[in-house]
């Protein structure tokens, strides 16, 4: 909570005009830019040498990454949804549903955002750099599922955990399958959880724009299928760990599952609040599973 403060005391004391543009690209509610980190620490961790520390120059440019990443695609959202925003009372202060900034402006600075992030990209080697390029397609697309299906929180943890990807191959030159795509999964299926959970403080103002989530799909059989995904994941993560001769550690801390099962269990699907709650829980659960894949790596020095 004080680092979502700090981030809001930060936009706030920027220049007039410059504040907009920090919050299209949402720097003021850091939470999405670790949800979209976080999967790719723990491919970098994974891939690290046995009893070594992730390389922490790798860890730096990803971070880079996801913040430009993650502003850029919160800029495409309000793009494609500034008349859906300007009905919802919870959006309808963004800059571009309120008028603050224009299309035009919007689109200026979406450019900005995507030439650095490709600076970034391309540090990266060849392999990850046409793995990077090919996400940009459900970057793109992501923000018109919701007009379509009720299932954008899926299309959202495709495009989120594609660092699950990109972390293993910027730190070994290619993907091993056997290890990232389960990881993949398990972040996908990590998505399907905190956004439907999400996803349920705005069923009301989607239903009355016309617009789709898994939230509105589930309705009151949420625990359930949250509880689904939650094994899932847990087996994804199992699989993965289990592919890369991951040890004790690893499986104590991130495979427990203490968090996730605990958030679902206790979630009030009809209270906003509780939902905002839970769903900013998730950054510490992403850390856990972090700390036991590091820790996990550290040990395998003393077997």
């Amino acid at each position: 909570r004080s680092f979502r403060f700090s981030a809001a005391a930060v936009v706030s004391s920027a220049p007039a005009p410059v504040q907009p543009y920090l919050r299209l690209m949402r720097l003021d509610k850091p939470i999405g830019t670790w949800l979209l980190y976080l999967p790719c620490t723990w491919s970098i961790a994974l891939a690290s040498d046995p009893g070594c520390l992730p390389h922490l120059g790798m860890l730096s440019l990803f971070g880079t990454g996801a913040v430009l990443m993650r502003g850029a695609g919160c800029t495409i959202n309000d793009l494609w949804d500034q008349d859906f925003d300007k009905k919802v009372a919870r959006t309808a202060t963004r800059p571009l549903a309120s008028g603050e900034l224009s299309g035009m402006q919007a689109l200026v600075f979406l450019g900005g955002q995507l030439s650095l992030a490709l600076g970034v990209l391309l540090c990266l080697n060849y392999y990850s750099i046409a793995l990077g390029a090919a996400s940009l397609c459900l970057v793109f697309t992501y923000p018109l599922m919701k007009r379509i299906t009720y299932w954008p929180q899926l299309v959202l943890g495709l495009t989120f955990n594609w660092g699950a990807l990109l972390g293993w191959s910027a730190i070994k030159g290619s993907c091993d399958w056997s290890v990232c795509l389960p990881l993949y999964f398990s972040g996908v299926m990590w998505t399907l959880i905190y956004d439907t959970i999400y996803a349920h403080q705005d069923k009301e103002d989607d239903i009355k724009v016309g617009v789709k989530s898994t939230a509105l799909r589930f309705q009151g059989q949420t625990k359930a299928w949250l509880s689904g995904f939650a094994v899932a994941m847990m087996s994804g993560l199992t699989a993965a760990g289990i592919n890369a001769e991951q040890t004790l550690p690893y499986y104590d801390y991130a495979i427990n599952g203490g968090h996730s099962p605990g958030q679902i269990y206790t979630l009030d699907i009809n209270r906003p609040e509780d939902c905002w709650q839970k769903f900013v829980s998730n950054r510490n659960l992403g850390l856990l599973l972090l700390l036991g894949i590091v820790a996990g790596n550290l040990w395998k020095e003393r077997r």
